[in-house]
């Protein structure tokens, strides 16, 4: 549970720190929005990526399952300034599926945390091979990351690309070919 009081708090001494008056009339109910933002963008904090990808259908097809473009927006954890952008998600069943839109909410759960971009792509993959336990999961994330392109080096448009792949994605190199075929790429 987001502790409002606590964040309020906190932004009130951010506001004074950088030398604002947390009475200005533009500033005054900034504290309070801050902390409703952060409850809805830290709320994966208090979910668990098992519980979407729980809802399974039986299967006997064994060909790639393809979610690409689900779009997130993320907090990195060393600046709190957001990063966002696109994953894919691949998994070869093994008698089970779950619904397109149980992918997406488990990016979201992860997306929704303070974050790392090569750690939310470790997560992704290895709560699919959790759930699911299909015969193997890859998982690619593309990402901006604003503390790169609004402060320090202010590299504008660059981008991060991370994956990790598990079970016969790692085995065969023909089946990550044809992931990155049916991105396009």
């Amino acid at each position: 549970m987001v502790n409002k009081e606590q964040i309020m708090e906190g932004v009130k001494l951010i506001l004074e720190g950088i030398g604002e008056s947390v009475d200005r009339e533009g500033l005054r109910e900034t504290p309070e929005r801050i902390a409703r933002m952060y409850e809805e963008i830290f709320g994966g904090m208090r979910e668990e990526a098992e519980a979407h990808l729980s809802k399974c259908f039986s299967v006997e097809d064994t060909q790639m399952v393809l979610e690409k473009d689900i779009v997130f927006y993320s907090m990195c954890e060393h600046h709190l300034l957001p990063f966002f952008g696109k994953v894919h998600v691949a998994y070869v069943p093994d008698g089970r599926i779950t619904g397109l839109s149980k992918l997406a909410r488990a990016v979201d759960v992860y997306a929704r945390r303070p974050q790392l971009q090569e750690r939310m792509t470790m997560q992704i993959a290895q709560a699919v091979m959790q759930a699911l336990s299909p015969r193997g999961v890859m998982v690619m994330v593309e990402a901006e990351h604003m503390c790169m392109t609004m402060r320090g080096i202010k590299k504008s448009g660059s981008k991060t690309v991370t994956y990790a792949y598990r079970g016969c994605f790692e085995e065969e190199a023909a089946l990550r070919d044809d992931f990155f075929r049916m991105l396009g790429r």
